[in-house]
C-alpha cells in the first residue's frame, strides 16, 4: 500500500526551514542595516551586507542542525519550537559578538531582542503552519508489529506517543509462520520487527523491500557493530573491517586535551553556580554539600564521583543501592531543582580535569549496577571502552530510567561512530535536554525493585 503524497515529504519540509530561515535573515538584515551597521569602525556596503547575511544564514543552520530543529514533521512541534528557538538565540548571540568584534565596542543588544521575539513568533507560526500540512498529507501510519519471544506492550506503548506518525493496528507472534506473515504483510503501510531473530528478520526484511513495504526494526548489538565498520574494497568481495579496540591512540589524545581545556574554563566560568548550589544546600538541612559515590569507568576502573547532594543525609544508610523514583521523598528540594536541572552533575567537572571522566562518554554507573547488569547482560561491559561521560548519547537520546540494554546500544552507537565532531555537536545538544524534563525521569517502583533484585 503506497502513498502518493510521501515523495513530496523531504521537499516540503526543506521549503518549510528555507522559509523560517529566510525570515529571519530578513528580520536580522533590516536590524544590521538600520541599526549596526553605520556605527561600526568601516561600515560595510552592498557586498558586506551580503556576507553578513550568509554568516547569519550559516550560524542558524548549524544550531539547526545540531539542536535538531531540520526535523520538521518528525519531532513533536513543541520539541521543534524548543529546538528552533534553541538555535535561533545561539545564532543571534554569535552574529552579536561577531557585529562586537566589527565594530570595536559593546554595542546595544535592544535591536537583536527586538528580532528574536519576532524571530519565536515566526518559529511558533511556521510549526503551527507544518503541523496543519503533515496532518493533512501524512496520515499515521497503518502498522503491523511483528514480535517473537519478549512481550512488545512496552515498546508498543512507546509508539503510541506519537500517534501522530504510527498506529499499531496489528499485533502478531512470529511463531504464526512466516507464510502467513508474508501473506498479511501487504495489507499495512509498514512493518514493525520488534525484537525477532536475524533469520527470520532477514526473511521479512527482503520481502518487505521486495514489495517496496517499509519496515522499521530494533537493534541487537551486533546491528550497532555492523553500523561502525569500516568498509574495506580491496577486491571484488565487499568485507568489513571490526577494529573492536574503542578509540585509537590519537583519538584519545585529542579527547584527553578537550577534556582538560574544556573542564577547567567551565569550573572557572561556572564557580557562582558552585556557590549559590553549596549555600542552597548547606542552609537547606546543614548537611554535607558533595555526594560521594563509586562508580566504574574506563577498564572497569573505580572512582568515586562527586555529585552535589540532591537527597537527605544517609538516604542509603543502610549501604544499599536505592535508585531515586519519579516521587522519591529522599529528594529534598533544593535537590529536585538541581536534578530537574542536571546541576547535580556540575561537579563531576572536577573528575573531567582529573581524569577519572570524560566531558561526552557512557554514563558511569554504580559498581552494584554494573555487577547487576552484566549477570543479566555480559555484553554490557562493552560501554567500558571508553571513560565515562558527564554527557552522552544515552544520556542525550536515552532517559534517566532508560533499560540497560537500550543504554548498552545508545553508547555503543557513541563509540562505534566517535570523532570530534560528534562529541562538539553532543555538548551543545547537553544545552538542549538539560531543561527537558522527561530525560529526568526516574525510575518506576518497578524497575527500582528489579534492580534492587526484589520481586
Amino acid at each position: 500500500m503506497k502513498r502518493e503524497n510521501e515523495q513530496y515529504k523531504r521537499m516540503i519540509r526543506v521549503l518549510l526551514v528555507v522559509g523560517l530561515v529566510a525570515c529571519e535573515t530578513v528580520f536580522f538584515m533590516y536590524s544590521w542595516i538600520k541599526n549596526y551597521n553605520p556605527y561600526t569602525v568601516f561600515p560595510f556596503f552592498q557586498k558586506g551586507h551580503w556576507m553578513m547575511a550568509g554568516m547569519y544564514v550559516l550560524y542558524q543552520m548549524i544550531f539547526l542542525y545540531v539542536f535538531g530543529g531540520l526535523k520538521v514533521g518528525y519531532l513533536k512541534k513543541s520539541n521543534i519550537i524548543y529546538s528552533q528557538c534553541l538555535a535561533m538565540f545561539c545564532a543571534n548571540i554569535v552574529i552579536y559578538l561577531q557585529i562586537v568584534l566589527i565594530s570595536v565596542k559593546f554595542v546595544t543588544i535592544l535591536p537583536l531582542l527586538k528580532i528574536t521575539f519576532l524571530d519565536v513568533i515566526t518559529v511558533i507560526i511556521v510549526a503551527w503552519i507544518s503541523e496543519i500540512i503533515f496532518k493533512k498529507l501524512f496520515p499515521p501510519r497503518k502498522m503491523l508489529l511483528i514480535h517473537g519471544e519478549y512481550d512488545p506492550a512496552i515498546f508498543i506503548q512507546k509508539m503510541n506517543s506519537r500517534k501522530d506518525k504510527y498506529k499499531i493496528e496489528k499485533v502478531v507472534d512470529i511463531s504464526l509462520g512466516i507464510g502467513e506473515i508474508q501473506r498479511i504483510i501487504p495489507q499495512y503501510e509498514g512493518v514493525v520487527i520488534y525484537d525477532i531473530h536475524s533469520e527470520m528478520r532477514n526473511i521479512i526484511l527482503k520481502f518487505c523491500y521486495e514489495n517496496d513495504i517499509r519496515a522499521y526494526t530494533t537493534t541487537k548489538v551486533s546491528d550497532i557493530l555492523i553500523r561502525g565498520a569500516e568498509s574495506l574494497h580491496v577486491f571484488d568481495t565487499p568485507l568489513l573491517l571490526f577494529r573492536n579496540q574503542g578509540l585509537t591512540f590519537e583519538q584519545r589524545i585529542i579527547k584527553r586535551t578537550m577534556d582538560i581545556v574544556i573542564s577547567g574554563m567551565m569550573l572557572v566560568i561556572s564557580s557562582p553556580i558552585f556557590l549559590v548550589a553549596a549555600l542552597a544546600i548547606k542552609l537547606y538541612d546543614g548537611g554535607p554539600v558533595f555526594y560521594r559515590q563509586t562508580r566504574v569507568t574506563l577498564n572497569g576502573k573505580k572512582f568515586d564521583i562527586f555529585k552535589f547532594r540532591s537527597m537527605i543525609v544517609d538516604a542509603e544508610k543502610d549501604g544499599k543501592s536505592q535508585p531515586a523514583t519519579d516521587k522519591d521523598p529522599r529528594i529534598t528540594p533544593v535537590g529536585r531543582i538541581l536534578r530537574a536541572t542536571r546541576l547535580d552533575e556540575l561537579p563531576q567537572l572536577i573528575d573531567i580535569f582529573v581524569g577519572n571522566m570524560s566531558l561526552v562518554g557512557p554514563r558511569p554507573e554504580r559498581v552494584e549496577h554494573v555487577e547487576k547488569y552484566m549477570d543479566e547482560l555480559p555484553e554490557f561491559a562493552y560501554r567500558l571502552k571508553v571513560r565515562g561521560g558527564l554527557t552522552g548519547y544515552a544520556q542525550l537520546y536515552g532517559k534517566y530510567n532508560t533499560t540497560p540494554y537500550d543504554k548498552l546500544q545508545l553508547d555503543l552507537i557513541y563509540i562505534q561512530n566517535y570523532s570530534l565532531f560528534l562529541d562538539l555537536r553532543l555538548l551543545l545538544m547537553t544545552l538542549k535536554i538539560m531543561f527537558m524534563r522527561e530525560s529526568t525521569e526516574g525510575f518506576t517502583e518497578e524497575q527500582k525493585n528489579k534492580i534492587q533484585g526484589k520481586k
